[in-house]
């Protein structure tokens, strides 16, 4: 029992277990401190400031039912007091949770929560199926392809999303339709073979948006993927399930696919370096497509030291790659992310210069202007793209996709010969006037995304209109068929958001030796 000093405490925080129990979100919000720097922690996630862990609570759907057996109490200072409660879960799992309470004005508030990191069991440990198409193999729990144990790559653990050919296994696309019809691959896709022959292993295939025609991850038959970079919110798409498998510790690296941003956006939203490599310099054999004229198969990770390796698998012999001499903004560009994304990429800009000796150089590169016609066309032309390659299975399948996707595949239906011809004579005229920006020896710097992963619950509307401003930024590279790089630089409102180098063709290398040099002291920029 606790002494009387402690009843005003002990009554909150009981009455802020029982808004747990309840998952009453206003109570919640009323418990912990509105201030920016409160804290909640939990296994190796910390949410900093109030409107971040509501946010993750709001995704969360509440805490699982649990019981608290005995509560400590610790005063370390007048007006401040540690709480620790030994609490056990209805699986019989203990844990614990312990919060910093500080007294106001308004009474006893939440300062700093830390969660106790406990494993929910799964009905016989089956993998994420939002994450994970397939996950090893099941008799043994091994890998789907062991390691060699030879290479640069040596057990390097690796997730492929599916699309990818896989030796005896089916590509699912992303849709049970789809993979109902699919027959097992008789043979490695190129890129997997490579990563096989340096080392890696294939842990599993991951999941994808649907044909991978969408940026937000949320698939409609196999679920949305946990974000631990951004509890509650979006990994981003297409390449969902090897976002979601490098972000959590489950894959070392994932290998995917950017056609519009794909690799970008969950690079982006879920705190991972991304490479989108320069269009035709990395194998796609053997790969689902999905707008040939624009696809690619790049890569994940949490290490860009990894990241580069790893691509070095994949692409061609460069005697003499030109290293990144200066930094470019274009301030036109960036406007297209939402202010507090374009504070934290200034503040960023100039953390990069530093870091590395780069000049930083501002300066109109011209593309802004030309920015609503050229995304007209690509969206137009990759529409069309995309129809032509599953137009015909979509119209065998009707109601089989989302009717997000589903809209998309129809506007392509749509786009008359005229249409697409026009839209490929700008794009045309795009990537000659892009030949120069920018130029070999520089990195064009860019927000990865719009704005930081929206919440898992998010009104399709939103989806949608947060996709088409994340294009405005994606497009580029995509349309011209340029290198680009992501690396977690970025922080807004404790969410993470990538800084986008782009390059010239070609050069690959240069920009993923730029990412690796943004790990020599970090200090992630916040807005």
């Amino acid at each position: 029992m606790t002494d009387s000093p402690d009843a005003e405490l002990l009554a909150a925080f009981w009455a802020y277990e029982q808004a747990l129990a309840t998952n009453d979100l206003t109570s919640l919000d009323h418990w912990f401190l509105d201030a920016p720097g409160t804290l909640r922690a939990e296994g190796d996630t910390v949410l900093v400031g109030h409107t971040a862990i509501a946010d993750f609570r709001r995704g969360r759907g509440g805490a699982p039912a649990r019981v608290v057996e005995r509560v400590h109490v610790v005063r370390p200072a007048t007006g401040v007091a540690v709480v620790t409660a030994e609490t056990r879960r209805q699986d019989g799992t203990r844990g614990l949770q312990t919060q910093v309470w500080q007294h106001t004005d308004a009474g006893w508030r939440i300062a700093a929560a830390h969660v106790s990191a406990v494993a929910a069991p799964t009905p016989d440990d089956r993998p994420d199926p939002a994450v994970w198409r397939v996950a090893g193999r099941h008799e043994d729990g091994g890998p789907l392809v062991a390691s060699t144990g030879q290479g640069p790559l040596a057990h390097i653990r690796t997730a492929v999303k599916d699309l990818f050919a896989v030796a005896g296994q089916r590509v699912g696309a992303g849709n049970p339709a789809w993979l109902a019809e699919a027959r097992p691959e008789p043979a490695h896709a190129d890129a997997v073979r490579r990563l096989l022959d340096a080392g890696a292993e294939l842990t599993g295939l991951a999941q994808t948006d649907e044909l991978a025609f969408s940026l937000a991850g949320t698939n409609a038959h196999y679920g949305t993927p946990v974000n631990p970079a951004a509890p509650g919110r979006i990994t981003g798409g297409s390449s969902s399930g090897p976002a979601a498998a490098v972000a959590r510790g489950w894959a070392d690296l994932g290998l995917a696919t950017d056609t519009a941003g794909s690799i970008r956006v969950p690079a982006s939203y879920c705190g991972l370096y991304g490479w989108r490599p320069t269009h035709g310099a990395t194998p796609t054999g053997g790969v689902l497509a999905l707008a040939p004229s624009f696809d690619t198969a790049g890569l994940l990770a949490r290490d860009p030291a990894l990241l580069r390796t790893a691509a070095e698998v994949l692409l061609p012999p460069d005697d003499a790659p030109v290293p990144v001499a200066e930094l470019i903004v274009d301030e036109e560009l960036a406007s297209h992310a939402e202010p507090e994304v374009r504070a934290s990429f200034e503040a960023a800009c100039r953390a990069l210069s530093l870091r590395t000796g780069l000049p930083l150089v501002r300066t109109a590169t011209g593309a802004a202007e030309h920015l609503p016609e050229w995304l007209a066309a690509f969206r137009t032309v990759q529409a069309a793209e995309a129809w032509e390659q599953h137009g015909a299975w979509i119209t065998r399948h009707p109601g089989a996709l989302a009717p997000d996707v589903a809209a998309r595949f129809e506007n392509g239906r749509r786009v008359s010969a005229a249409e697409r011809a026009a839209g490929e004579q700008v794009l045309a005229d795009a990537r000659k006037a892009l030949d120069a920006v920018p130029p070999p020896g520089s990195a064009l710097l860019l927000p990865a995304t719009s704005g930081p992963a929206l919440h898992a619950d998010a009104p399709p509307e939103e989806v949608e209109a947060v996709r088409a401003a994340t294009l405005r930024l994606t497009c580029l590279a995509s349309l011209a068929g340029l290198p680009a790089v992501v690396a977690p630089l970025l922080r807004v409102r404790s969410l993470p958001v990538g800084l986008c180098a782009l390059g010239a063709r070609g050069t690959d290398r240069a920009l993923l030796d730029l990412a690796a040099r943004t790990t020599e002291s970090r200090s992630p920029a916040h807005a």
